[in-house]
């Protein structure tokens, strides 16, 4: 019964998020100093490299990176790149993953991954399976989401080459990496399903630190904020008659809600939801004014739920119900 469950709710998420991840090869390294590294490789699936301990000097397509201990580098597909120990031994954790929008091809690349992936110590690095499927529809998930809005909005993110997360959620990251690590190794029921919703907890995860690390940029540059709060006020005034909420417009701008409004309220001197009602009740004492135009409907027109919630807003801002506005104000 319960085997016959597991493709079907496998289809369902398959189905409702566009396009699933996999890691499909994971490997524990331990270099000394002094280990010899092979010339550079390049892989078609993204890289994760989580670092347990030691510094390593990676270069990506001629750029060099200082990795320290528990932080994680992520190398987007098709990068140039090299590792140098500086300060060892270096044991690292490296999981290779990508996305697929089938899910036998997804399987197939899990089944194919090396069943004995053993620590080693002897500087030969692995060149990554090559898995064209694995670039498709990337776009549908949130951390390309992420990073389509932010490139060219945060210097921190513009080199789309590599990803370095070295905040407050790199314990996080590198405690999912280890799950991923152990699940990989054993023969548990259903485990192909596990390394899947693990590695998407891996790339939500991901998300949400890099949008933190964002954040904390931004409150060094005001000017950054602004931006976003300009976008965010152009947002709800184009959206506001469709009932959008604060929650959605922050996460427009890709901001957490809290900081969001934090923001809003430092530039125009108001919450935006206090901005949001103001915007909807001068909407609808434009309507108001003609007389053919039901107020029940009117409600329904700037994006109110119901027409109570309308009557409740427009009283408290206006000091009357919006039918004694119109006979005041009706032509």
């Amino acid at each position: 019964m319960v085997e016959d469950l597991l493709p079907a709710f496998e289809k369902s998420l398959l189905e409702n998020s566009g396009s699933i991840p996999v890691v499909f090869e994971g490997a524990e390294h331990c270099y000394e100093t002094s280990t010899p590294f092979p010339t550079a490789s390049r892989h078609t699936s993204h890289e994760l490299l989580y670092l347990r301990r030691g510094r390593c000097e990676v270069t990506i397509n001629g750029k060099l990176v200082v990795v320290t201990k528990g932080s994680t580098l992520i190398i987007r597909p098709q990068m140039t790149h090299s590792v140098r120990v500086v300060e060892g031994p270096a044991d690292m954790v490296v999981l290779y993953f990508g996305f697929s929008s089938d899910i036998q091809k997804a399987q197939k690349a899990l089944l194919s991954r090396p069943k004995d992936v053993q620590p080693i110590t002897n500087g030969k690095l692995r060149s990554g399976p090559t898995v064209p499927f694995l670039q498709e529809n990337v776009s549908s998930l949130p951390l390309e989401y992420f990073l389509n809005f932010a490139q060219g909005e945060n210097d921190a993110l513009s080199d789309t080459s590599y990803l370095m997360i070295s905040g407050k959620s790199r314990q996080a990251i590198g405690s999912l990496a280890e799950r991923i690590m152990r699940e990989s190794r054993q023969d548990a029921y259903a485990k192909d399903m596990m390394m899947q919703f693990l590695t998407m907890e891996l790339l939500i995860t991901l998300s949400r630190a890099l949008r933190e690390e964002w954040e904390e940029s931004l409150r060094v540059k005001n000017g950054k904020a602004r931006e976003l709060v300009l976008i965010a006020r152009d947002y709800l005034d184009q959206n506001y008659e469709r009932g959008v909420t604060v929650a959605e417009t922050a996460a427009y701008v890709f901001l957490s809600q809290g900081y969001f409004t934090r923001a809003f309220r430092d530039e125009f001197g108001i919450s935006p939801m206090n901005y949001l009602m103001q915007i909807r009740i001068e909407a609808a004492c434009h309507l108001l004014t003609q007389k053919e135009i039901k107020v029940s409907g009117i409600a329904t027109q700037v994006g109110f739920s119901s027409p109570q919630r309308f009557n409740v807003a427009f009283r408290k801002q206006k000091g009357m119900t919006p039918m004694e506005y119109r006979h005041k104000y009706a032509e």
